[in-house]
């Protein structure tokens, strides 16, 4: 399979000086100059903008963004020995749900329906990981209460619920 040379083409700008600091000092992979930095980050806009992203693509473009994140609980969880399961789930979830979204351009009702459908599920996916974590008496996280201080109503509603099909 051969490959189309890909040809260069000179660019100028002035830029602020804020800006100019700002890429100087950001981490790109695969890129160490500006002109490296520029190209990656002009291929990243172009695809957003083609609306290229297919969800698996969209996914990878989502873990991208939360990669700072994602080392920093890493860095965390070396130096001080802990992890927290919610925020892992947290993080995982809602990358599927943002390469649902991104990835997303439904042509018909059909479609829409189908889009729905994924999001209701990664949601509920969400959840269900997260009343998991209500069950016992403190949640594998960085905060212990976190879940029961924010699924109190949630609990309440699926109790209400679940008593009234019984009745």
């Amino acid at each position: 399979m051969a490959t189309q040379a890909i040809t260069m083409e000179p660019l100028s700008a002035r830029i602020p000086s804020d800006l100019y600091l700002w890429l100087a000092q950001l981490q790109v992979d695969g890129a160490t100059t500006n002109s490296d930095k520029l190209r990656v980050l002009l291929g990243q806009l172009k695809r957003q903008h083609d609306g290229a992203f297919d969800y698996v693509a969209a996914h990878a473009w989502a873990r991208e963004l939360t990669h700072r994140l994602r080392e920093a609980l890493v860095r965390i969880e070396g130096s001080e020995g802990r992890h927290s399961e919610v925020l892992g789930q947290l993080i995982e979830q809602v990358t599927a749900l943002m390469a649902l979204v991104v990835s997303a351009a439904p042509a018909t009702a059909g479609d829409a329906a189908r889009l729905e459908d994924a999001l209701v599920r990664r949601a509920a996916l969400l959840s269900e990981s997260l009343l998991r974590q209500a069950t016992t008496g403190a949640a594998h996280a960085f905060d212990p209460e976190v879940v029961k201080r924010h699924l109190s109503t949630t609990v309440e509603l699926a109790s209400t619920l679940t008593a009234a099909k019984g009745a």
